[in-house]
């Protein structure tokens, strides 16, 4: 049968990152640690707002149960190979959460959430590549590939669409379990099948895995005192990171600075929240509401407010945590968001631990921007609406000269200068 290499596109974007094709939460802003279940209704644990009479899941066990016997026993007189106890049982709690309709929930085995936590700590493994998925479609795609890393050297482009990984289709599977595929032993290599617009035929890559370091903050000082700090994803260690960047400049004599939040696809609440406070005027960060109306407030004391003329790169795969990061600079009006409007998720998920190990993460609550702005679905527009030239959309590395997105922040903080004197 011939490949179908007709994708969607809308990519699941919010926390799944990991420059390393390590699992960072598929699309989970979440507060920091370990969720346990008495711990649910604590501060932050918060559902989209909704009526909760009649929306109460309950089965009937009985009816379940009797099926799922039944089913036991057509498999055990009928099914060809063998079969795996814990990996059935896993399938039936992954159906229950898939049963939700809900991209963002999942169900965790103790080793996807081992490497959950693993990738939300900032330290990887895999092959320097950062992964979405669509959530129609269920197309994974190439979000950028890190310089220097087995990705890059071996030739994926960002756009990219993975088919198959060792000769396994993926487009519909759970990014989870992609991301477990790609995760072979060290010095091992994986196969993928690539589809790549403008190309006719599937493209293979045989990719190394190896241990891969990307900080999740990159800086530098530009010309005409202009400070600039990258910010891939919000992982555990990335506020340290950043407020370290921000103290380096500081001393280097930054005047003006620029945060870059493109391909960001969010991260870990409490670490986008450390990072506005260094930013931010005393007042709300961000608040989010529950499925009964339960309001959680995330503020600022103001002890470190940023004065200095300020620029936030966004683009479409600016999302989750990003977009909170983006969206209270914007209403407190302290810096110019410049690119193209943000991808558009304003929900948030909480992982639940079990006694036994396992966990589910479930989407409970909807967050809005300090001016009560909800942006699910909606995204937030830039101040001034730049598109990536096209040239360079497919690039993995892109030079400040070249980066016309880079070159229209660097010459706004230039006007807000001479404006000043």
């Amino acid at each position: 049968m011939a490949k179908d290499k007709k994708f969607g596109k809308g990519f699941f974007c919010g926390i799944l990152t990991s420059a390393v094709v390590v699992l960072a939460g598929s699309g989970m802003l979440q507060q920091g640690g370990w969720i346990t279940g008495a711990d649910q209704k604590e501060a932050g644990a918060t559902q989209e707002s909704t009526d909760s009479a009649g929306t109460q899941l309950s089965l009937e066990q009985k009816k379940v149960d009797t099926k799922i016997k039944k089913m036991e026993e057509i498999i055990n007189q009928l099914y060809l190979d063998s079969t795996d106890n814990d990996a059935v049982e896993a399938g039936i709690y992954k159906g229950m959460i898939s049963g939700l309709g809900d991209p963002y929930a999942a169900y965790y085995t103790q080793d996807e959430l081992e490497k959950l936590n693993e990738s939300t700590s900032g330290e990887y493994k895999g092959i320097g590549a950062k992964l979405s998925q669509d959530t129609q479609t269920g197309a994974i795609q190439v979000v950028t590939c890190f310089e220097g890393t087995p990705a890059e050297k071996a030739g994926l482009l960002p756009g990219d669409i993975l088919y198959s990984v060792n000769d396994i289709e993926v487009t519909g599977k759970d990014l989870t379990d992609v991301v477990s595929l790609i995760k072979t032993a060290k010095g091992d290599t994986v196969h993928l099948t690539i589809a790549r617009e403008g190309e006719k035929d599937y493209l293979e890559f045989d990719v190394e895995r190896s241990d891969v370091a990307v900080p999740t903050v990159a800086y530098k000082m530009l010309d005409d005192e202009i400070g600039y700090i990258a910010v891939s994803e919000f992982d555990k260690v990335t506020a340290e990171q950043f407020k370290n960047a921000l103290a380096k400049l500081e001393e280097q004599g930054m005047e003006k600075l620029i945060i870059d939040l493109r391909n960001n696809l969010g991260g870990v609440l409490d670490t986008c929240c450390e990072m506005l406070k260094q930013m931010l005027p005393k007042g709300l960060i961000v608040y989010t509401e529950d499925k009964y109306g339960q309001r959680t407030e995330y503020t600022c004391d103001g002890n470190n407010e940023f004065k200095k003329p300020l620029a936030v790169l966004v683009n479409g795969y600016s999302a989750s945590a990003a977009e909170i990061f983006s969206g209270a600079i914007k209403d407190y009006g302290i810096g110019t968001l410049v690119g193209t409007k943000t991808y558009g998720k304003g929900i948030v998920q909480r992982i639940v631990g079990m006694e036994d190990g396992t966990a589910v993460k479930l989407t409970v609550s909807k967050y809005f921007t300090p001016n009560g702005t909800d942006i699910h679905k909606k995204g937030i527009e830039p101040d001034v609406t730049v598109e990536l030239d096209e040239s360079l959309k497919n690039k993995v590395t892109v030079t400040e000269e070249e980066d016309n997105q880079l070159q229209k922040a660097i010459s706004i903080l230039q006007e807000e200068k001479n404006d000043a004197e």
